[in-house]
């Protein structure tokens, strides 16, 4: 039996079946082609919806970001941009400018919206932040009248008080009582009241406390010194005048000629309006 005849296969089939396997072989693979193709192109879709709605987030939160943020504001004074922002019309925003410019006022959230025709969703919106003048909200009402008390007038002498009745007063303390007694002491006696401002230390509420009791009844007897002819160690035995002070006070008269009136000292370096106050008390531009 004479197998090998079967196959036996001259060039021309064996061509035809390189060929066939061929064709097989480019099916197989546009097949398996096409369905890996496919499934890529529905992974592309997905990632593309993906990305568009990552995008349209990002450009709505941009568009939330770039909303300018509303302040308190008061709505009689919304210019056309700030209406703009607001959300209004052209014609709600010049309603409310024909109607400021008859100088007419809104006074709350329903005159708003009377005068701009401005909806109610709107409206909701922006009158949380209308702010009115507290003449508008918190209308004016009748002040309760206090009668002042009226106070005593002192009867008592500054000059005479002594530590213990110093003491004795309201918002008074030790060192306080001490240094009004001391600085008395070097003035020879006080010549007004007010110079109780210049101890050392001293509260306004005390020396009110001290004149509603005490005032100056016996004043001490002071020798005026005359400016322009006093020197420099006379001048400077005044308060608040040292002795460069009292220097300047002769520099400045010898170069005017004389000092006519007593003002002219706050032209002088030390010199203050408040200080001159006290060397007047002390000082005289004539002795007789």
């Amino acid at each position: 039996m004479k197998l090998k005849s079967h196959f036996f296969l001259d060039s021309r089939q064996r061509s035809g079946i390189l060929l066939l396997v061929l064709i097989l072989m480019l099916s197989w693979g546009a097949y398996f082609f096409k369905d890996s193709f496919q499934q890529k192109e529905n992974v592309s879709v997905i990632e593309l919806v993906d990305y568009e709605q990552q995008l349209d987030s990002l450009v709505q939160l941009k568009e939330e970001l770039n909303k300018p943020e509303i302040y308190p504001f008061n709505p009689n004074f919304i210019t056309d941009y700030k209406g703009y922002t607001l959300g209004m019309n052209t014609k709600e925003i010049d309603k409310l400018l024909r109607f400021r410019e008859k100088n007419n006022w809104i006074n709350s959230v329903e005159d708003f919206q009377n005068v701009t025709g401005v909806s109610d969703s709107l409206l909701a919106v922006i009158s949380p932040f209308f702010k009115f003048p507290e003449w508008v909200t918190q209308p004016a009402t009748k002040k309760r009248r206090y009668s002042t008390p009226v106070r005593p007038n002192p009867t008592k002498d500054l000059n005479t008080v002594d530590f213990n009745a110093l003491m004795a007063l309201e918002n008074m303390n030790e060192n306080i009582a001490k240094r009004i007694l001391a600085y008395r002491k070097k003035l020879g006696g006080f010549i007004e009241d007010n110079q109780l401002y210049d101890v050392y230390g001293i509260k306004a509420s005390q020396v009110r406390s001290i004149k509603e009791v005490y005032t100056v009844l016996s004043k001490p007897e002071i020798v005026m010194i005359d400016v322009n002819k006093a020197n420099a160690s006379d001048l400077s035995t005044i308060p608040f005048v040292t002795f460069d002070i009292a220097r300047d006070i002769i520099d400045y008269r010898t170069l005017h000629g004389a000092i006519t009136n007593l003002d002219d000292l706050l032209k002088i370096d030390g010199i203050t309006a408040y200080k001159l106050e006290r060397i007047k008390l002390y000082l005289s531009t004539n002795q007789n």
